[in-house]
Formats: C-alpha cells, structure tokens, sequence
C-alpha cells in the first residue's frame, strides 16, 4: 500500500493571512522526506471549500521547487474547463520542474457554476472527458493538434517545453460512479476516488470490475487505484476524537452547503436555507460520526491497520490521505509522524 498526502481546504481564514499554504508546503516537504509516494492537490472555483486551489498546476510549479522525490499530482484537472493544449502545457512546466515527478487525475466536473469557465454545457462534461485522456496523451507525447488561429485559418501546433516523462501518469476521478470506473479501465488510466457516496464493500466491486475491464482491454495491465480519506492519527484515540471533531464538523458543514447548492441546480424546489439548524446539525453529525468510525483514517495507528488491509483486500493501491480539513496547522504536521509509522509499517507487510 502506498500513501499520499491530499489536499482541499475549506479556505475561511482571513484575508491577507500568510499562512494559509503553510501546511500544504511543509506537508510536502515531510511527505518528500519520508518516502510517501505522491502530494495530490484539486482544482475548485468560486466557494470556499477548497477555495485554496484554483489551479494545481500552479501549486504543483511550487511544490516541484521545494521537493525532490515526491510525485507532483493534480486531484483533479476539471477537463471541461480547459482546452487540452492548455492542460498539457501547464503540466508539462511542472513536469520540467519536478524532474519528471507530474501526474494528473481528470474529473468530469460535479459543480455546475464551475462551467462558468467552459464553453462546454454542464450536460455534456462526462464525454468531454472521456475524450480528454487521449488527446492529452498525444498531445504529451509530442504530437501536433489542429486549431482556427485568431484570423480563422487552420493552424497545427505542439505544445512546449516538451515534457520530461514520455507517457503522462494519468487518473480519472471517480465519486462512485461505476460508469467512471468503466470509463478509466478503457482509457488506460488509473482512477482516483473516495468513500463520500459509496462504502468499501461498493467499492470493492467496482475494483474488481474495473480490473477486469483493464486487462480485458489491454492485454494484462491491472490498473491503479487511489482512494482519498480524511486522515488524522494520533498517540490516543480519544485524543484524536477530541482533536478532529470540531474542526471536521466545520469543514463537514461547509460541504453540505457546497453540495446542497449541486443539488439545488437540479431539484429547484431543494432550498439549503430552508433546513432549520438542528436539522443541519443532525445531518453533520451523522456525516461526522461515519467519517470517523468509517470512512477516515482516525485514532492510533493500531486503530488504522485494520483499516488498511480492508482497504487492500478491497483492490485499493495508494491512499490520499486529506489532512487539511480544519485542525490547526501544528497539530496536523505533528500528526504526520503517526501516519508516517503507520506508513512503513504496511510498507513493511
């Protein structure tokens, strides 16, 4: 099992604070340090959930400069709100400065305001997507695409600098839709998901279809699976209960309200607003209390093992563990040394 370190801020802290990237850089320095394999960061627009990261090429340009082995990976590029030339080349500059450490998972979008951006319809992002992987990959490997220059003629260009990878490490992100998984095992390309909408016996059976379609469709190769948790590990478990649940009760809290408004753009008659505040304070905590009974990595690291094997016999390759969820910068980096044990000892198995 490989480990990584995942981030998605709720980003509510004051204007003009200079630490708000002070976990995410010092988070990767431990992670580059300590043998962890990857440092995922995502793309979100216009809320502040997540609001730290509207472009992780950018994160990942700085992330590059500070590291040396980590792998450098976007989770994810929202493909519908980008021409692939753009993707390429952006993540082309990271792969130059990483040395050849870049990787990106492609989602197809979840949040209709986010087309804001496009001029693809919000209708029309899960084949957007899928068209996506492989024009990136020729794209990456050098070869040239047919484009309307600004005076309406046909131009062929390549994108530069050329990067240092020969083939892009590539995912597509997946909330649980088996149609997704599917979609990744023709494409050739890993997926990268989580436990909001499904839980591990779902998931399982996913993981195995999706294996199964993969070395179906090309010739053996068995795919690669990353799941991202909320994690924090600590030295008691009730310390890390009392550590974690207000700050993720918060952060729980801000989701609900981002997701409310995906759901809103559906079913116009669902006002979030209209929920009275013990109902929202009963939906979070039961969202609260399957995060850490569940759906997490919390408690000591005797408390996760079992965790971990669930999660390997289910197919699961890496875990992205999402740290920034709300505890205080020095408490979480603290942690990291409890999830680093935790680290080599199912390196170790």
């Amino acid at each position: 099992m490989d480990f990584s370190l995942f981030y998605f801020a709720d980003d509510s802290t004051p204007d003009g604070d200079a630490g708000r990237y002070e976990l995410l850089l010092e988070g990767a320095r431990f992670a580059d340090r300590h043998g962890f394999r990857a440092v995922w960061t995502p793309e979100r627009h216009f809320h502040p959930f997540g609001g730290l990261y509207p472009n992780p090429s950018v994160v990942g340009a700085a992330l590059a400069m500070i590291t040396n082995t980590v792998a450098i990976r976007a989770g994810s590029v929202v493909a519908p709100l980008h021409h692939p030339l753009r993707i390429a080349e952006e993540w082309s500059v990271v792969d130059n400065l990483s040395g050849g450490r870049a990787g990106v998972s492609l989602a197809s979008g979840w949040h209709p305001v986010d087309f804001a951006l496009s001029r693809v319809p919000y209708a029309d992002r899960k084949r957007v997507l899928a068209d996506s992987v492989e024009r990136l990959r020729a794209l990456w490997r050098g070869e040239s695409h047919e484009v309307v220059d600004g005076n309406g003629a046909p131009a062929s260009v390549r994108i530069f600098p050329p990067p240092v990878q020969r083939e892009l490490p590539l995912w597509v992100t997946s909330a649980g839709d088996a149609d997704t998984f599917r979609t990744a095992a023709a494409a050739r390309a890993g997926v990268l998901t989580h436990l909001l909408h499904q839980d591990v016996g779902e998931l399982a059976v996913k993981i195995t279809e999706y294996r199964r379609a993969a070395r179906e469709a090309h010739d053996g190769w068995d795919g690669h699976v990353v799941l991202m948790l909320h994690t924090f590990l600590g030295a008691d478990r009730d310390e890390v209960r009392a550590t974690v649940e207000e700050p993720l009760r918060a952060y729980l809290r801000s989701s609900v309200h981002l997701l409310a408004r995906s759901f809103g753009a559906l079913d116009p008659d669902f006002d979030i607003e209209a929920l009275e505040d013990e109902d929202l304070d009963f939906l979070v905590d039961r969202s609260l209390d399957a995060y850490v009974e569940q759906r997490g990595l919390f408690g000591t690291v005797d408390d996760a093992k079992p965790t971990v094997e669930r999660l390997r016999a289910a197919g699961v390759d890496e875990i992205a563990c999402l740290i920034d969820f709300g505890i205080d910068t020095k408490t979480v980096l603290g942690g990291l040394r409890h999830l680093d044990v935790l680290r080599a000892a199912c390196e170790a198995n």
